[in-house]
């Protein structure tokens, strides 16, 4: 087997076994016997367990930048924050660790969510930077409101988000039926608080994609360095 094949495998394992089991009972023995290796081949790929269930963690959220740089370069007007976030929150859905990590499930991550904010304390300040500058380039191209503070409105772009990602857990009987629904609700609010309509939206967001698109390849880049920082070399 191929070291990248093999690698896949223990990553695919590890991850069945966080949201099954929980960061506390996973071991490094169970994650070799779901991925059909011995222990000491896990211990070739990664150092700990810490960094093994950060490598799952890390993969998640790459594939969830991946497709969204690929929705911008099919379709300009996806550098809309309704757009993004409806997007978002539909990768937040499909993807279990994903909820786990932006709910803040401690039942699943226990402290392994305290462990990635020090391990990847530069990939949480360029994702904070990536944002604010995606809000300026909209703002620059009039497809935001200018009337408040760029970073005001970082923060409520990412407290309306984080309100919606969470009401998936405290407010799950009273959801309305459909992910798409819930969806689009979170797209309506973040148009009514940040965007502006302009008649020539498709013209400045094709402008504005040239310039937010390498932001988030910069980004993606960023974190697959870090997914590679955590293998043992």
């Amino acid at each position: 087997m191929e070291r990248a094949e093999r690698g896949e495998r223990i990553l695919e394992a590890a991850g069945e076994l966080l949201l099954a089991w929980g960061y506390a009972r996973v071991t490094i023995e169970e994650i070799a016997r779901r991925a059909k290796v011995g222990k000491g081949t896990v211990y070739l790929h990664w150092r700990t367990k810490d960094a093994l269930l950060l490598a799952v963690m890390l993969k998640a959220q790459a594939r969830s930048q991946q497709r969204h740089v690929a929705r911008l370069r099919a379709d300009p007007l996806e550098v809309l924050p309704s757009r993004m976030m409806r997007e978002r929150f539909q990768d937040f859905l499909d993807e279990p660790v994903l909820r786990a990590l932006y709910t803040d499930d401690s039942d699943i991550l226990g402290r392994l969510n305290d462990h990635a904010k020090k391990e990847c304390a530069e990939l949480i300040v360029e994702a904070d930077r990536t944002l604010r500058r995606h809000l300026e380039v909209l703002r620059a191209h009039g497809l935001v409101r200018t009337d408040m503070e760029v970073r005001h409105q970082q923060y409520a772009l990412l407290a309306i988000a984080t309100g919606f990602f969470t009401a998936e857990t405290l407010l799950d009987e009273r959801a309305p039926d459909t992910p798409e629904t819930r969806a689009e609700i979170l797209a309506r609010t973040v148009r009514s608080t940040l965007e502006t309509a302009p008649d020539h939206a498709h013209r400045a967001a094709t402008a504005a994609a040239t310039k937010v698109i390498p932001l988030y390849e910069q980004l993606a880049d960023l974190a697959a360095r870090e997914i590679n920082r955590q293998v043992r070399r």
